[in-house]
């Protein structure tokens, strides 16, 4: 499946979905595994169905908020917030966290398979390094991105994923998923 995600290769089951359900259900499982977990939503006003494979974009979303969690002090919180990038053409989901940051020698590889970073060495136990490369891949074919740097307001790590609106930039008519994806990461200096 990851081959498949990285080469192109799977067939996406894209259908209009409401982006808020996504992102709630995405919240719901987290929570349900990580109950202690403090996440503020933030909701944009505008109704965001998009054309999505929903499952998909909802693994997204549950391995940033898990790997949001795994690297924020418990007594510290973390939020999400769904908006839209008039400039972009894109719907906006973004996970900040309140933990020690991304170094920034780690910044360049994030998203490569298998690595997990220098610096989290004991988290190696709790994942592959895949996480981040399936979210890339996820969103480069929805014709989005992901990009990842330090927060600019306090320590932390802030995770953004993108997918285009319509055509017209509006959620609700017309279909364009044929730009190419990017990956933009960027290191924030504090």
């Amino acid at each position: 499946s990851v081959t498949r995600v990285r080469d192109g290769t799977m067939s996406l089951k894209m259908r209009e979905e409401l982006l808020e359900e996504v992102a709630g259900d995405a919240l719901l499982t987290t929570r349900r595994r990580f109950p202690d977990c403090k996440v503020e939503l933030e909701l944009t006003e505008d109704i965001l169905y998009l054309p999505m494979d929903p499952l998909l974009i909802r693994q997204v979303m549950v391995n940033l908020l898990e790997n949001a969690i795994r690297h924020t002090p418990p007594d510290s919180g973390m939020d999400v917030q769904l908006k839209v990038d008039d400039k972009e053409n894109m719907a906006v989901f973004t996970v900040r966290d309140e933990g020690c940051g991304l170094d920034p020698g780690d910044l360049p590889h994030l998203f490569e398979p298998f690595y997990t970073g220098e610096k989290n060495r004991m988290d190696r136990g709790r994942g592959t390094g895949l996480g981040l490369a399936i979210c890339q891949s996820i969103a480069q074919a929805h014709g989005g991105w992901i990009r990842a740097q330090n927060r600019l307001d306090r320590s932390g790590a802030q995770f953004e994923v993108a997918i285009p609106l319509y055509d017209d930039g509006s959620p609700k008519q017309g279909s364009s998923l044929d730009e190419p994806g990017q990956t933009v990461m960027e290191s924030a200096s504090q």
